[in-house]
């Protein structure tokens, strides 16, 4: 398929269990029917078990590291 922006091939990926086509060429992202509910229930499930952690994590200030940001769930998933 190509893609509806720019005509170029949409390719297919598979990130966390969802199938996410996306265009090497405008970088645009293409979800087909309840790819979009799948994303939103897993990032959900991330920022829960997340939140758990660090609750649990006490010493997280001696981990500090100024220049190592984490993309976190959404920022891995369209990570291209």
């Amino acid at each position: 398929m190509n893609c509806p922006n720019c005509n170029r091939e949409l390719v297919m990926t598979d990130r966390n269990g969802v199938e996410i086509d996306y265009c090497p060429g405008c970088r645009g992202v293409w979800l087909d029917r309840g790819e979009l509910d799948k994303i939103i229930e897993r990032s959900g499930q991330y920022i829960q078990s997340n939140s758990q952690k660090n609750h649990k994590d006490d010493k997280r200030d001696n981990d500090y590291h100024p220049h190592k940001k984490k993309k976190g769930f959404l920022g891995d998933l369209f990570d291209f």
